[in-house]
């Protein structure tokens, strides 16, 4: 029964794209198809092969051992940080302060251009196998890597060429990114395995979803890719880049740090005002487990577990994806309570891998308001609804792809 729920849900979630489609007679059903089949054969590979399994449990390995290698600083400068708690990790030394190895590491990469390579050509195989736009499966590898703020920013030119409908569909791409810098603070909260399975699941997802809400029909002398890496331009002296790259790094560790004490200081808050009203089982927590509550049942649990899943799904959405890693990470990575069950923990693993919420919303309209003009710009911000429908359908299409096969 479970079994055939997450199945329905699937096609369930691809219908509400399909009723929520700004022009249905366009949807290119052969692309979807493709994508769609990829995204399963993916999640098939990941999940019940030794080579898949083994492929991604290495790259969670390597993201560790990257996070093990930068405690080495964090001993050398704030030793006492890491035994404050009873000598285990908090969520500051083993997700947070790692970021100042990663960006750095991840901006040589693209400095010296090898990431931008991986980028450009494991793009063009996409485009050639799904029939996509050049440049919206360029952007959809690019935005594995970047965060969505950076992937946008590093992608004007082609931003200002295209028209504004196909500047949504980035936009609406960007609400399911996430960013190599952070990669290594999720595997330490969930399991990595499954960390590193969302992420090019979110990828194909993001262009079966974005393909329906929102089809583009491009004309071949449109369908290019303008000035990405801005050829002619002198490059930056390298240390001059490094410690641009390590003051950005610090700066993203603050924005999150203050984002996530704010968001669940502010969610205690409101949990506090609702409980003035006496009735004890008024959260935030169960009124979007209410409003998630069919969306979780559909990815194959029973009516209790449901409950459980969709509030935490909920709490994710408003908040963000570190709130509600860190509120079951413990009990995640120890195989306890609910997620006794690897369906659970591969579910919601995978539901939380993105950026989808309602304070990136902000963050892509304020990337867009900087980036092109303001008739671009108004057409986006007049249908932020759709960016997060889009996320939201694409984190659920992700994790019923990913929790179909794993019981």
């Amino acid at each position: 029964m479970f079994l055939f729920a997450n199945v329905l849900g699937i096609f369930v979630f691809i219908a509400i794209a399909v009723l929520f489609s700004r022009d249905k007679k366009n949807i290119q059903w052969r692309s979807v198809g493709i994508v769609l089949a990829i995204e399963l054969v993916l999640a098939w590979f990941f999940t019940q092969f030794k080579a898949g399994q083994v492929a991604v449990q290495g790259a969670a390995d390597g993201f560790n051992w990257l996070v093990s290698v930068a405690s080495q600083g964090i001993a050398f400068a704030l030793p006492e940080w890491l035994t404050s708690n009873h000598g285990g990790p908090n969520f500051v030394t083993s997700a947070l302060l790692p970021i100042l190895l990663v960006v750095p590491l991840f901006d040589i990469l693209t400095y010296i251009g090898i990431l931008p390579w991986l980028i450009k050509w494991i793009g063009k195989a996409l485009t050639f196998v799904t029939g996509q736009p050049k440049f919206e499966a360029f952007f959809s590898i690019e935005m594995m890597f970047l965060g969505n703020t950076e992937v946008l920013a590093v992608s004007k030119s082609q931003l200002d060429h295209m028209s504004a409908s196909r500047n949504f569909t980035l936009a609406m791409m960007s609400m399911s990114c996430v960013t190599s810098a952070i990669i290594g603070a999720y595997t330490q909260m969930v399991p990595g395995k499954y960390v590193l399975t969302a992420i090019p699941l979110n990828i194909l997802g993001a262009i079966v979803i974005t393909s329906i809400l929102n089809p583009n029909k491009v004309a071949p002398e449109d369908d290019i890719i303008v000035n990405i890496n801005e050829k002619g331009t002198k490059k930056e002296p390298f240390f001059s880049f490094l410690g641009d790259s390590i003051l950005g790094a610090g700066k993203l560790i603050l924005i999150i740090t203050a984002t996530v004490i704010a968001f669940v200081s502010l969610a205690a808050l409101i949990n506090q005002l609702f409980s003035l009203t006496g009735l004890h089982w008024l959260t935030l927590e169960n009124i979007f487990g209410v409003i998630m509550f069919p969306f979780a049942w559909l990815l194959g649990f029973n009516v209790h577990d449901a409950f459980q899943l969709a509030q935490f799904m909920g709490t994710k959405l408003v908040t963000n994806e570190f709130v509600v890693m860190g509120e079951v990470s413990k009990s995640i990575m120890a195989g306890k309570g609910l997620f006794a069950n690897e369906h659970a923990r591969i579910v919601l693993t995978v539901f939380l891998t993105s950026f989808t919420n309602f304070g990136t919303i902000g963050m892509i309209i304020g990337a867009f308001k900087g980036l092109v003009n303001k008739e671009k710009n108004d057409y986006i911000s007049a249908r932020v609804p759709y960016m997060l429908l889009s996320g939201i359908l694409v984190s659920l299409l992700s994790a019923a792809t990913a929790g179909l096969f794993v019981w």
